[in-house]
């Protein structure tokens, strides 16, 4: 297994689609090189939530992580997101991840099932032992419906390949008893923020970055914010977060990625409309994220 460094902004990407729905490959490895070259993030995380993986076929999915590990060449760590509330289908897209190059995994908990801890840790050791991939547990019992306890978090990092979690809990005491409990000599366990609006504040508990949403639309500011954050600089990372957190929860006004996509739409980018079950915005909530990215600089006045 390769010793990646997960700190600092990590990009949850959203999948656009061509108007009759299907993928953009063509804007897929557009949003690729923007995110890298100009937003400057660390690295990026295709097919998760704001990815709509749920509405992806296992071809789609499979063919995403293909184009995104060939576009970024080498240049930022590619995690890919692997996860299934079936351990057999998380098996097989994680095998597949590794095989097309990617450089770890992102294992979401298990939805629908509600599995108890103990059937949880079966889970991931299960996909762990599969795949020599670093894996990144997704903890966000808001959509599947089941927290992974942190004592479930800390035995499963005592697994060689099991290297972090993102944390969208939304639970600060959860996050510190994690903190507390995994920093080991033998190999580092990275906590990464899944909950925007909290990645200044598990930073400053000691959290290494984030896997962040709103990076799709403001990677700069949040690259930057957890640069200054590792540094030590949290004045001016405050300042970063208290003008950006507006558009922040503008960007969550209806679910994940509608507005996100209608924010890169309105900067030019590739983004495409969702799939079903999810609609497009209402015009109001259009006003409000249009407004609220002009406020930041990120559309002309």
């Amino acid at each position: 297994m390769r010793a990646i460094d997960f700190s600092g902004c990590h990009l949850p990407l959203v999948t656009p689609f061509n108007d009759d729905y299907s993928v953009d490959e063509v804007g897929l490895r557009q949003l690729v090189n923007h995110f890298i070259e100009t937003e400057k993030v660390d690295g990026l995380v295709p097919c998760g939530t704001t990815g709509e993986s749920p509405t992806l076929t296992n071809l789609e999915h499979d063919r995403v992580i293909e184009i995104v590990v060939e576009e970024t060449n080498g240049r930022v760590p590619v995690t890919a997101g692997t996860g299934s509330n079936s351990t057999q289908e998380a098996i097989a897209r994680t095998q597949h991840a590794e095989q097309a190059g990617a450089d770890a995994s992102l294992q979401v908990a298990p939805y629908y099932n509600r599995p108890t801890q103990g059937g949880l840790i079966a889970h991931f050791e299960s996909v762990a032992k599969a795949t020599n991939l670093p894996i990144i547990l997704y903890n966000i019992p808001s959509r599947t419906g089941r927290n992974i306890d942190p004592a479930t978090v800390i035995k499963l990092a005592g697994i060689d390949n099991i290297v972090g979690i993102k944390d969208a809990a939304n639970d600060l005491g959860q996050t510190m008893e994690i903190l507390q409990n995994t920093t080991m000599d033998s190999k580092p366990f990275y906590v990464l923020s899944g909950e925007d609006a909290m990645t200044y504040s598990m930073m400053c508990l000691g959290a290494h970055g984030t896997i962040s949403a709103v990076a799709n639309v403001i990677g700069k500011e949040y690259t930057e914010l957890c640069r200054l954050m590792l540094a030590g600089d949290h004045l001016a990372a405050r300042k970063i977060l208290y003008r950006t957190l507006p558009l922040v929860k503008a960007l969550f006004i209806e679910s994940n990625p509608v507005p996100v996509k209608v924010a890169l739409e309105l900067m030019g980018l590739p983004a495409g409309p969702p799939r079903l079950p999810l609609v497009p915005m209402s015009a109001a909530n259009r006003a409000v994220v249009e407004e609220k990215l002009r406020e930041v600089g990120r559309l002309g006045s």
